[in-house]
């Protein structure tokens, strides 16, 4: 029973974002007999196959061209489905036709739009941060920050070698990943990963897991990180100096190791923090963690959300992330900075939520 009810949801779900669209675009409107048939035909053949290459490519043993082509579909088709709803409320002083050919020219002109986005090298985001005691010799030091880069079906060697070129000209004291490294194995991914190798910084080079690492082969990214050169925080800290300032960079895993079963992994707080006596910057892929990390640390540095990626799908990530972009702060001690990530997941698309390379400069109080 339970398998058939997820069934029906699942079929719903489909028949809904399919429908909407279709509805709106195709079966409404008076077109000629010859467009509604060959429009019904497209979205009937899209509503079948998309299950099929979203299973074929993003199962354990996915298949890269049939992840591209589903990935691509999910994003069409949510772009579609939001404009559907919007134009079947502007169809209320608007005929169907001027409504329909409406709803297709703006998505098609946002997916677009929201290609060039997604491929493109990140936008620098400056932020500055003050941090309670923070020693002088600290004073202005520049962590850089990228997450969510999501290596995966799409090959983007050359994206990768841009990030880190961009990276490398904010000539940063610390760079830091803060998860979501890649959809697959290291195997698979380690020649769109390799750029990372060549990231420069004075003092440290630092990486924790996302959740999706935790799809392939965490440990296997945890050592392939550290053969790249990066210190891998995996629930534990380094301390930074620069003469007598000290600052503590600790990581913990991302919420979901725990839940893998993988031995070992599993955020924990306590073991990342003990015997800390510095200033701290923590890593923790996923904001909502900040509720652990509470007047412990001075700074979490987290990602996961991707800013929505697509709007309006950041008001469905508010339902689980609290904090979809920018500082905020918790506590009387903590800050918290999520980035909107550098990269993609899925749809190569970005619509109104444009990536970013985070310039945090860390300033101590006056």
């Amino acid at each position: 029973m339970k398998r058939l009810s997820r069934g029906l949801i699942l079929v719903a779900i489909l028949l809904l974002m399919f429908g909407v669209p279709w509805w709106t675009v195709v079966g409404e409107p008076a077109w000629p007999t010859a467009v509604t048939v060959a429009g019904t035909v497209v979205f009937a053949a899209a509503v079948v196959g998309f299950p099929a290459l979203m299973f074929l490519g993003h199962s354990s043993r996915g298949q890269d061209w049939a992840a591209r082509i589903g990935d691509i579909t999910l994003g069409v088709i949510w772009v579609l489905l939001v404009w559907s709803v919007i134009g079947q409320v502007a169809s209320i002083v608007l005929s169907h036709e001027v409504t329909a050919v409406a709803v297709a020219a703006v998505a098609a002109g946002l997916l677009v739009w929201g290609y060039v986005e997604a491929m493109r090298v990140p936008r620098i985001k400056r932020v500055d941060v003050t941090v309670a005691g923070l020693g002088a010799d600290l004073d202005g030091a520049r962590l850089v920050v990228i997450s969510d880069t999501h290596y995966g079906p799409l090959d983007r060697v050359r994206w990768s070698e841009r990030l880190v070129a961009a990276v490398n000209r904010l000539d940063p004291d610390i760079v830091a990943h803060a998860g979501d490294i890649a959809d697959g194995t290291p195997e698979r991914r380690k020649e769109q990963v390799a750029p990372l190798a060549t990231v420069q910084s004075r003092l440290a080079r630092v990486y924790v897991t996302g959740n999706h690492e935790y799809f392939s082969e965490a440990q296997g990214w945890i050592d392939h990180m550290e053969a790249l050169g990066w210190e891998c925080l995996h629930n534990r800290h380094i301390v930074v100096e620069r003469g007598t300032s000290r600052l503590v960079l600790a990581g913990v895993d991302d919420a979901t190791a725990r839940a893998s079963g993988l031995d070992g992994h599993g955020a924990d707080f306590d073991r990342a923090l003990a015997d800390v006596n510095a200033p701290v910057v923590l890593l923790a892929h996923q904001p909502k963690q900040v509720r652990h990390a509470r007047d412990r640390v001075d700074l979490q540095i987290s990602g996961h959300t991707h800013g929505g990626q697509i709007w309006p799908f950041h008001y469905l990530v508010r339902l689980d992330q609290k904090w979809v972009h920018g500082l905020s702060r918790h506590g009387a001690r903590t800050q918290l900075y999520t980035t909107r990530g550098s990269g993609f997941w899925g749809p190569p698309f970005r619509v109104f939520a444009p990536s970013e390379i985070t310039l945090i400069t860390l300033r101590a109080q006056p």
